[in-house]
């Protein structure tokens, strides 16, 4: 069945804070995003989504609030697919976009769920996301994002440190309770969510798609002891790529991933090789200057014939071909 998702409208994204290693230079100067390259991208993606079956809906623009055109760092619902009561899990947000919760609260309260949030630091479905029997809880160390001194050219160096914390894993134990969660430590700081390093895809999302060296060394045993065969290593040029941030969707029995244009051959055969259909999309500009591509810029809500019926109105409203008219069939 095809997804719900929501995306961020493009409208003003920009580097504002500057805090992965994919937003700065060498100098450590925040990237100037070439606005017009970033919405024909976005748009480009929305209608590959739709044309097969995704709902799409888009959270307005707020000119203080550029993140927003990430809003997989948003939070996550559990349970994802069918089962009971489905609740909201909010962030705990960098302190540079804590001010998004205030706008992804009501907007999920909208479309018909309950929202619980989480305490300890935490960036929801980007490194938290079921794949096989796990949820796949992804964390690292927690820094003070600075400059430091260094010997080498330029003098200093940017410590960006990751996102989620290993502290919020009792909360999610409780928030999924009854299935496993996987603890994996993250250590590049230019792959700082799990969703840059693993995605779950095929039909019971039991193959994984994986960059071990963006993992801690028992991390990558424990992944390897779990998902055997089905793991599928991803080289450092695929890697760079950001394969591992696709998404996965289906219309008519078919199994789409969307991933970024540019992977190589081999990968993409691995891909089909399991039943499933790459989707190529040029997500560039959002990856080399914002550090997300195509996952990031998607808040999987889970099969659209799921959704609240409470919030159908509201869905409807903010879908992709509402908000943007004739530009959804350009």
């Amino acid at each position: 069945m095809p997804r719900t998702i929501l995306m961020g409208d493009p409208t003003h994204f920009s580097v504002r804070g500057g805090a992965n290693p994919h937003t700065r230079n060498l100098l450590g100067i925040r990237k100037r995003v070439n606005a017009d390259r970033a919405r024909a991208q976005w748009h480009a993606l929305a209608r590959e989504l739709t044309a097969r079956g995704v709902e799409v809906c888009v959270i307005p623009p707020d000119p203080k609030r550029t993140g927003l055109v990430f809003p997989a760092n948003a939070g996550f619902l559990f349970p994802l697919e069918a089962g009971g009561p489905k609740i909201f899990h909010l962030s705990h947000l960098l302190p540079t976009r804590a001010p998004e919760i205030d706008i992804y609260r009501p907007f999920i309260r909208a479309m018909g769920y309950e929202t619980r949030e989480v305490a300890a630091p935490f960036e929801g479905e980007a490194d938290f996301f079921p794949a096989g029997r796990f949820m796949i809880f992804t964390h690292g160390r927690i820094e003070r994002q600075r400059f430091v001194a260094r010997i080498g050219i330029p003098p200093w160096k940017r410590i960006y440190g990751f996102r989620s914390d290993i502290a919020a894993l009792a909360e999610l134990e409780r928030a999924a309770s009854g299935r496993p969660i996987l603890p994996l430590e993250l250590t590049l700081e230019a792959h700082y969510h799990g969703d840059t390093v693993l995605c779950s895809f095929g039909p019971a999302r039991e193959y994984l798609l994986a960059y071990l060296d963006g993992l801690a060394a028992d991390s990558r045993a424990r992944l390897k002891d779990e998902f055997g065969a089905n793991l599928i290593e991803l080289g450092p040029g695929d890697a760079a790529l950001y394969a591992a941030n696709s998404f996965q969707s289906e219309l008519d029995g078919i199994l789409y991933l969307f991933m970024p244009r540019g992977v190589g051959k081999e990968l993409l055969d691995a891909v089909r090789a399991r039943g499933v259909e790459p989707v190529l999309c040029d997500a560039t500009e959002f990856l080399i200057k914002g550090g997300g591509s195509i996952k990031c810029m998607i808040l999987d809500l889970g099969p659209r014939g799921e959704q609240p019926s409470a919030g159908a109105e509201f869905r409807a409203e903010r879908s992709y071909q509402r908000v943007f008219g004739a530009r959804s069939s350009a």
